[in-house]
């Protein structure tokens, strides 16, 4: 009974909602009018809140209007906020002459004839494999919703030719996919001090502290014994090889916000960042990152600072989890699968061995990112809103 009854909810929500985007789209679109939405309106990050800062700072006759789940939470100065899946949400959506995100659109947004529909997705370069290219692995309902999200979009942005072939293959499109490079990895190309000091602040942390950050992905069965980095002798390991008192943040991946604090010792130098909304300006103060199979990686990888890998199930997941794109073994950043091998590859760290070995992979891929990524996007934006 109560299956049959949220059934029921949710067809009548879906009704109601397809009603709104065919009332809505009756008003005349604003020809200077852009809406933005990162993981369905549960976050300001990722590319589309660097396209939307680079606007607000050159585009100064544009409106800019953001769709968040809770606009309360998220205080952005020079940008109209609207509640995901409100009325006012479906008039600014139908409304705006372009549209950008990061992640697939559901039933809820039909293009309409006018508007530019441009998907940053949400990483330069993947490791686990994607879309088309796992389609086995997907539930047949959101194969269908990202065959009709592909179908309506304009614009996919590449970080590197990888990815572009990637894409190609697997995203079920045969629009444009634009070289541009990836806007929210600009930062990282980026010396701005007083960006760095304000996350600082944010984070409770001083410049005089160094900061490793431990982020690694999710697992199907959400499970943490893997995530089991001793991290005392971690940060011991840390000090030894490159001086400084050091600083652990734990990230995990969204899919476990509830789960972070079960690994957070209250005795020790951990602060659990996993619920912080831009994970640029976590990579961007941070002086060393420690992930497993995660893409942010490579995003990382533009600074050129030390990342290690640490994968303790690495056959496990390899065979049973996620298929990935590259021989994990062959990538540039040290790899471990325990706390004995992970201190021994801090301690014989070689800076310009791990530097030649970056240069390479990203000559490999064809890395497109030059830090001027949000300038190319919206400079096309521009161009092709003239038309």
């Amino acid at each position: 009974m109560y299956c049959q009854q949220e059934i029921i909810k949710t067809i009548m929500k879906e009704t109601i909602y397809q009603f709104l985007i065919i009332f809505f789209s009756i008003f005349p679109i604003k020809k200077k009018k852009i809406f933005f939405l990162s993981y369905y309106g549960s976050q300001y990050g990722c590319n589309p809140k660097y396209l939307s800062e680079y606007m607000a700072k050159k585009c100064k006759d544009w409106t800019i209007v953001w769709g968040f789940v809770d606009p309360s939470i998220h205080q952005v100065p020079g940008i109209k906020k609207v509640k995901y899946l409100s009325l006012r949400y479906f008039y600014e959506l139908c409304t705006s002459r372009v549209f950008v995100t990061n992640y697939r659109m559901t039933e809820h947004y039909r293009k309409r004839k006018g508007q530019l529909y441009v998907q940053t997705w949400h990483s330069s370069l993947r490791l686990k494999k994607i879309e088309g290219d796992i389609e086995y692995n997907l539930p047949a309902h959101y194969v269908e919703m990202a065959k009709r999200d592909s179908c309506q979009t304009d614009a996919l942005l590449s970080g590197c030719r990888f990815s572009t072939e990637i894409f190609r293959r697997a995203f079920w499109y045969s629009g444009p996919i634009i070289p541009t490079g990836t806007p929210r990895v600009d930062l990282l190309y980026s010396s701005d001090t007083t960006r760095r000091r304000s996350v600082l602040r944010k984070l409770g942390l001083t410049s005089d502290e160094r900061i490793v950050m431990y982020a690694p992905t999710f697992r199907k069965d959400n499970s943490l014994e893997c995530y089991n980095i001793d991290y005392r002798r971690l940060v011991a390991s840390l000090a030894d090889r490159f001086g400084g008192k050091w600083q652990v943040l734990l990230r995990l991946h969204p899919h476990l916000q509830n789960y972070s604090k079960q690994l957070v010792d209250k005795d020790c130098f951990i602060y659990d960042v996993t619920g912080y909304d831009d994970i640029q300006e976590l990579l961007f103060v941070s002086d060393c990152v420690i992930s497993d199979y995660s893409s942010l990686i490579f995003d990382y990888s533009l600074t050129e600072r030390p990342c290690f890998l640490y994968a303790s199930d690495l056959k496990e997941y390899t065979s049973k989890d996620r298929a990935l794109y590259f021989n994990i073994l062959e990538l540039p950043f040290p790899l471990s699968t325990n706390n004995d091998e992970l201190n021994r590859l801090i301690q014989v760290y070689d800076e310009s061995i791990y530097k030649q070995k970056l240069q390479s992979f990203h000559q490999i891929i064809g890395s497109y990112e030059t830090g001027h990524a949000c300038q190319k996007v919206v400079d096309y934006i521009i161009e092709k809103t003239k038309q």
